[in-house]
């Protein structure tokens, strides 16, 4: 008969051999998982693995070893990619020469150059703009009017059939470009002399330009370009100020698309300053009540931001420079004041005629502010309301600048 004690010494006894045994089973794995290679993975999991790494470390896979040169240009790792829901922005950056692609990371929070694609830099597409982008692609016009669609990831790129007949002009008000799913999209024009518009729609499935139609003005709707022009709006100290002051003209292209209940928007700036909201489903078109008078010198432009449009302003009040972002209430028919640059950031602008473009997508917004004086660039988190100055790019020892900027994600697999 053992006594009681002796049952206590001999169960510590097994419990210090069982923690023994864990210790060295846990080290064990610990080095198991030490060196353990992803070589050791099947190829479909390595794909899979790779796929969710940030879109920049596809740019150094090459040079890895053999095997993961090969995955680069893997049909089935671009289709694993694919599976991948989102990834951070990268913001193609416009400088005055056109001649490069230069992009913000905004995973790795610096500059890239990427190679300018090929079809790009031939003579007689030499002084091609960006106009638009969606998804991982990004749109350029021609001089000759015509249009080019670029992956800047991998350079890839093709120049789409002629929207109009040889020799026909058109008065383009917008141009809008729309990701329905990868690897599908649609580059929307809207054109004609305002309020005469209508609307030609390329669809990369079909491989062609659909049937243009025209867009009539909401039944219900009167235009605000003539009669009172003095709107009331929030001063920086909160104050509601009515004024009637000159503002600045209203850029070529500036628009942006949403889809509402199924239905695509594209909303662009008249040259009169009001925001024409055009429903592609309904084929009418509306003008949003203005933002600030016509007599009242700002710059302005539109962005999309989580599938929602807000217009930036930048004016200048009470000896003091603001910078704020709007959204339209459709329900109240009114504009809402939704976020503001710390004022000692939007300050610095003050009496210097600076001019903002912006561009959006997801949750942040990218705000390129130009002048004679000087140019900088904004990142602000909408959801956090955390405004960041961009550092400046330096290429070959010399300080770039930026007009403006489009937001595309870098996906390997976006396809022409």
């Amino acid at each position: 008969m053992i006594e009681p004690y002796s049952v206590s010494l001999f169960t510590q006894s097994m419990e210090q051999d069982q923690n023994m045994s864990l210790t060295k089973t846990r080290k064990r794995k610990a080095a198991e998982v030490d060196h353990f290679s992803l070589d050791e993975l099947n190829q479909d999991l390595l794909e899979g693995v790779l796929s969710w790494l940030p879109t920049s470390s596809f740019l150094r896979l090459c040079s890895v070893c053999k095997r993961w040169s090969s995955i680069a240009t893997s049909q089935t790792f671009k289709l694993a990619c694919s599976r991948v829901p989102t990834r951070d922005p990268w913001f193609f950056m416009v400088d005055p020469h056109l001649d490069q692609s230069i992009v913000f990371d905004t995973t790795e929070k610096n500059w890239k150059n990427l190679n300018y694609p090929s079809l790009l830099r031939q003579t007689q597409n030499a002084k091609s703009i960006p106009v638009a982008s969606s998804g991982g692609l990004v749109c350029f016009r021609t001089v000759s009017g015509n249009f080019i669609i670029s992956n800047p990831v991998t350079g890839a790129c093709r120049e789409l059939p002629s929207a109009f007949p040889a020799g026909q002009t058109q008065a383009i008000q917008a141009i809008a470009m729309h990701s329905t799913n990868c690897p599908s999209y649609r580059l929307v024009l809207v054109y004609g002399e305002f309020p005469h518009l209508s609307v030609k729609v390329y669809d990369s499935d079909k491989n062609q330009w659909e049937d243009e139609f025209s867009l009539s003005r909401k039944a219900s709707q009167e235009s605000d370009s003539s009669g009172d022009e003095t709107v009331y709006f929030l001063s920086k100290a909160g104050d509601v100020i009515a004024t009637n002051m000159q503002r600045s003209p209203s850029k070529q292209y500036s628009s942006v698309i949403t889809v509402k209940g199924g239905e695509e928007v594209i909303y662009f700036l008249s040259f009169s300053g009001t925001v024409v909201a055009c429903n592609l489903a309904q084929r009418t078109f509306s003008e949003y009540p203005r933002l600030l008078p016509v007599f009242f010198e700002y710059s302005i432009d539109l962005v999309e931001c989580g599938g929602e449009l807000l217009v930036v302003v930048l004016s200048e009040f009470l000896e003091s420079a603001t910078l704020r972002v709007w959204k339209f209430s459709e329900r109240e028919k009114s504009w809402h004041h939704v976020a503001a640059m710390p004022p000692a950031m939007s300050h610095d602008f003050y009496g210097k005629k600076a001019d903002i473009n912006c561009v959006g997508c997801g949750d942040l917004m990218l705000i390129c502010v130009n002048s004679g004086e000087f140019s900088g660039y904004v990142l602000c988190n909408l959801i956090s309301n955390e405004w960041i100055e961009l550092p400046k790019c330096v290429l070959n020892g010399k300080s770039k600048e930026f007009m403006s900027a489009f937001a595309f994600e870098p996906r390997i697999e976006a396809c022409l």
